[in-house]
């Protein structure tokens, strides 16, 4: 009864007061039919066309509600990024690289860029907290040497006025994007201009894997960011999410870690990888931990060009 509720109260994308009168008639509908159960006489015909009218939600909702790439969407989501693969070559176009005054005063900016696949040396992995250690939004970013790191934030699309909500993702209200981005976009964003509430984030250098594995890795993220480009697809809460998503990509390699709940949970997913051995298990995780909090170092970096490398600095040092 809540989910059908919410299916109609949310519709496509946007909730009109129409919407709002039609899902509270049926919640009470759904409260009577559960009432009726008790009572003899109305609990076979309430109950037949409540059956009836949720299966006519469901098909409704299965048929008219799809993913677009066309809508109004808020300034830091409304370019796709998409690559042209040739040999070894990689062009990514649309790498998204803002320049911030604050979190929502920026001067939108865009650049492509060719990367040499022989020059992929290896791929880090970030870890942003905003609610506690349980939950953290996981970033990828992958080094190709001396042509720079590339970062990629895989998140919910959002709309014009669109706010993010844990609910509204199980309800097809968002669209999935790879946002592709400088690393003094995507990740100076969130350690120098998000304030409410505060972002902390961690930065894991040098996940453990074959140059083989990362190659494949990143080109399983070219795939899925082309097939975003011509076939749009839901973001989900649970099942296609920032974290969830990098797991289902690393699966192109054989040896790609199993399943575990600290990739659902995915503030745990640094924790996860290194019982794992795939971060530097030289030193104890705690430890590990204190030298990846790179936002002392972003917000002394700020727009510095080397910007990628002062925040390595400490965990260099290992």
């Amino acid at each position: 009864m809540l989910w059908a509720s919410l299916v109609i109260y949310w519709g496509d994308s946007q909730s009109s007061l129409t919407q709002t009168w039609v899902a509270l008639a049926f919640a009470g509908f759904g409260l009577l039919s559960l009432c009726a159960l008790g009572v003899a006489g109305w609990r076979k015909n309430l109950l037949i066309s409540y059956v009836l009218l949720f299966s006519s939600i469901v098909v409704w909702w299965g048929f008219t509600v799809k993913p677009s790439n066309d809508r109004h969407w808020q300034t830091e989501f409304a370019r796709l990024p998409y690559a042209d693969v040739n040999g070894d070559l990689v062009t990514m176009h649309n790498i998204r690289n803002f320049d911030y005054r604050s979190e929502t005063d920026f001067t939108p900016a865009y650049y492509d860029k060719t990367y040499d696949l022989n020059k992929l040396e290896g791929v880090d992995l970030f870890a942003v907290y905003w609610m506690g250690p349980a939950i953290a939004h996981t970033i990828m970013s992958f080094n190709f040497a001396e042509q720079g790191y590339l970062a990629v934030s895989i998140e919910a699309r959002k709309e014009q006025n669109e706010g993010y909500s844990t609910i509204k993702g199980f309800f097809q209200q968002y669209e999935l994007i790879y946002v592709v981005a400088d690393e003094r976009d995507v990740i100076r964003l969130r350690t120098n201009y998000r304030h409410n509430p505060n972002e902390e984030v961690y930065l894991y250098r040098g996940l453990k894997t074959y140059k083989e594995n990362t190659r494949r890795l990143f080109l399983e993220y070219v795939k899925k960011i082309n097939d975003l480009q011509e076939k749009p697809t839901f973001y989900n809460t649970l099942l296609d999410n920032c974290t969830t998503a990098i797991w289902f990509n690393t699966r192109i390699n054989p040896n790609h870690l199993p399943f575990s709940w600290k990739i659902l949970l995915s503030g745990y997913v640094p924790e996860y990888l290194y019982e794992s051995n795939r971060l530097d298990s030289r030193i104890p995780f705690a430890q590990l931990q204190q030298l990846a909090h790179i936002n002392p170092a972003a917000q002394a970096a700020d727009q510095s060009p080397d910007f990628s490398q002062r925040i390595r600095v400490n965990i260099n040092k290992l």
